[in-house]
């Protein structure tokens, strides 16, 4: 689709539009036919006499590669959603729209492939009409679901413009309004496939009339959707000069850009792209980075054309430049030239990473190497977690799947650094079952006294910790109302001190207790570590709210620092957590399935046996649709299993849904085998042990 974009603004030739690719630049992509990166790149086009330039981000449209999908869209205003005429939404349809209407991104449709309709289905005209109804219909649903209230006016209509239909391979397109203008019927483009005359279809509705002239027409500019945006992504205060700067698009106004892409290239080091809400960015500007708390200067100004960087000197609001020079630049920060501004809400994924595997170079010598490229790697790409283990000395990649860590050894092998994997593995989640007694525990001085338990946090309160509705750093007045609103008494909830990012809250809800406060941030930093890593098996706590009940602090302060209260802290944390129940929990995949009737029976007994559940099947005319979910621990063969069983005849995505317990039968066997990898003892502590 996008090549065909490209060869309207003259930037592609027509006779290679579709084959080419351009915007899947990179060796890997063209090999696999698939996007990996996102691709940045600005359009000319000219719509009723007036000409536009769209900035167009070309995004992955697997569920590995989601996190690019996340960040592109804090930088743009509208989506293109391409769905499949045959397969129909699918479950990654599902996943961006959620994205974007999350980041309070307009959406449009094309329904692409409709070429597959008419060739491989052979369906009839009513038939057609009835499967891009349903298409419409269930991407509407997905708008009810997802949308805020104020935004469900954004369901698409075939009849308002807001969808299109064609085939990006063969370069048409259409919508109903440029049908009506032309006189074409949907039976002239039928006809024109079984006369062979689809060259002539291409001239008379090109596909990029049809998408550009949509995005046009019904994509706001950037001065009417940074009126609604800026206050969903920035939560400082609008009425400032530098909040109406934004919320207008100024371009007169004090530079306000927000990083959403960061590359690292081995000539200009750190190019640092992202949309300008506010002013001009010029070269040799000097800009604050906020969340880095520093100051550089801006060395280049570029615009992004797909793999080519051209140097702009100066671009205005509303733009998407790319900037050289901020070597301390990282996705999510905020380039300003206004001192101690509020910075933009952190980009949160919807997805986090659950697989991982352990990494080597084959020479010592390509040790140094290696661990500048994993921290390059995770640079660009910041749901590639990289992590070194003290006990091993092994080093650690955790993707959002097996695809995604293939194609980072992929660029590791490319850089010329000959490496040895480990089998890819699950990530795992330590939680409770129920609230523990309360446990004292002793600095290592014994001059320093915490009491501490642990309660199951509400699984509502984990949710918007992890979506970052609820995050570190709120004012604590707000803080304590919403906690109140879900059930928090109001001891509990006025004394919410630190919220951990993947799902934890630590409160203070201790009564007079002197010298507190003195402590307070080596407690903070204490709760931290303790939940970072669980005392089953050092995986990452999720869902458990702390309780400091009591204290006593020494009233000398050579007595009271980290290296007593942190320890301190983290055993009777890990204390409280081993005698309320623990818990394991295991990432669980949705699965959709859409194939013949006939496989139904196969892929269920499939799913079944890998510990899954069928939640629905949706019987379609030709095919059937199958949802389910299942453990990510047994998809790792599902592929060569699905492909075996069906004969190749199931096409399935899988994606992140939840976290669930590990069952009882296996929670053991399994914590024992992390233990071991880790280096660890083999047998569980007691909560006794961690007192001593």
């Amino acid at each position: 689709m996008t090549d065909s974009l490209l060869a309207a603004a003259g930037m592609l030739s027509p006779s290679l539009a579709g084959k080419a690719l351009a915007l899947d630049y990179l060796e890997e992509e063209q090999r696999r036919q698939m996007t990996i990166k996102a691709a940045n790149i600005s359009l000319y086009h000219e719509h009723q006499g007036k000409p536009y330039v769209i900035n167009l981000i070309d995004t992955p449209g697997h569920i590995d590669f989601t996190g690019r999908v996340t960040r592109s869209l804090r930088a743009i205003d509208g989506a293109v959603v391409v769905v499949d005429a045959v397969e129909e939404v699918m479950v990654q349809t599902e996943t961006v729209t959620r994205q974007a209407l999350s980041e309070r991104v307009r959406p449009v449709l094309y329904i692409n492939k409709v070429d597959r309709l008419i060739k491989e289905l052979r369906l009839s005209q009513q038939e057609i009409h009835r499967k891009l109804a349903r298409i419409i219909e269930k991407f509407n649903s997905l708008i009810e679901m997802y949308a805020e209230l104020e935004h469900k006016k954004w369901k698409v209509s075939a009849a308002e413009g807001t969808v299109a239909f064609g085939s990006a391979k063969d370069r048409w397109g259409i919508t109903l309004k440029i049908a009506q203008e032309r006189g074409v019927k949907f039976s002239d483009i039928i006809e024109a496939y079984k006369r062979g005359t689809i060259d002539e279809l291409v001239k008379t509705i090109p596909l990029h009339e049809a998408i550009l002239d949509m995005v046009v027409d019904h994509i706001p500019p950037p001065h009417i959707a940074q009126e609604y945006r800026i206050p969903k992504i920035w939560r400082g205060d609008p009425k400032t000069e530098v909040g109406q700067a934004m919320i207008e698009c100024d371009e007169d106004g004090p530079v306000v850009l927000c990083v959403n892409s960061v590359n690292v290239d081995p000539q200009a080091g750190i190019v640092a792209t992202g949309r300008l809400f506010s002013g001009t960015i010029e070269e040799g500007c000097e800009v604050h980075l906020i969340n880095a708390a520093t100051s550089s200067r801006i060395q280049q100004v570029c615009l992004y054309t797909g793999p080519y960087r051209e140097v702009a000197k100066s671009m205005p609001a509303g733009n998407i430049p790319a900037l050289l020079g901020l070597d301390k630049a990282r996705v999510g920060e905020t380039i300003t030239t206004v001192e101690n501004l509020t910075p933009f809400e952190a980009i949160r994924y919807i997805s986090e990473p659950v697989v991982v595997m352990a990494i080597e170079p084959k020479r010592s010598a390509d040790l140094l190497k290696l661990v500048t490229v994993l921290n390059n790697l995770s640079v660009e790409d910041p749901t590639l977690v990289t992590t070194v283990r003290e006990e091993t000395g092994e080093y650690l990649i955790a993707g959002m799947g097996t695809l995604h860590l293939e194609i980072a050894t992929t660029w590791i092998r490319k850089a010329g650094i000959d490496i040895i994997t480990s089998k890819p593995i699950v990530i795992y989640r330590e939680s409770i079952r129920k609230p523990s007694p309360s446990f004292e525990v002793k600095s290592p001085n014994k001059l320093n006294r915490f009491t501490f338990r642990v309660e199951p946090l509400e699984p509502e309160i984990v949710e918007m910790i992890v979506r970052g509705e609820i995050r570190d750093g709120m004012p604590r007045k707000a803080l304590a109302k919403l906690l109140r609103e879900h059930g928090w008494d109001s001891d509990s909830a006025r004394g919410a001190i630190a919220i951990e990012e993947h799902g934890n809250i630590l409160t203070n809800v201790s009564k007079g207790v002197q010298r507190l406060d003195q402590v307070m941030g080596s407690i903070q930093i204490g709760f931290v570590d303790a939940v970072r890593e669980g005392p089953l098996a050092r995986e990452q706590v999720r869902g458990v709210k702390v309780l400091l009940e009591d204290a006593f602090i020494h009233v000398d302060p050579v007595h009271t620092g980290p290296a007593q209260i942190v320890p301190a802290t983290r055993r009777a944390i890990h204390a409280s957590i081993l005698a309320a129940e623990p818990m394991l929990l295991e990432p669980v995949y949705k699965i959709v399935a859409t194939l013949p009737s006939t496989m139904i029976g196969t892929t269920t007994r499939i799913v079944a046996h890998k510990r899954g559940r069928i939640s629905s099947i949706d019987q379609r005319e030709y095919l059937a649709c199958v949802t389910g979910e299942l453990p990510a621990a047994e998809s790792f063969d599902l592929a060569d299993v699905i492909r075996s069983a069906t004969g190749g005849r199931a096409f399935w995505q899988t994606t992140f849904d939840h976290w669930e317990p590990v069952p009882a039968s296996m929670k053991l066997e399994i914590i024992k085998g992390i233990r071991k990898r880790k280096g660890l003892a083999l047998e569980i502590p007691k909560p006794e042990d961690m007192l001593t």
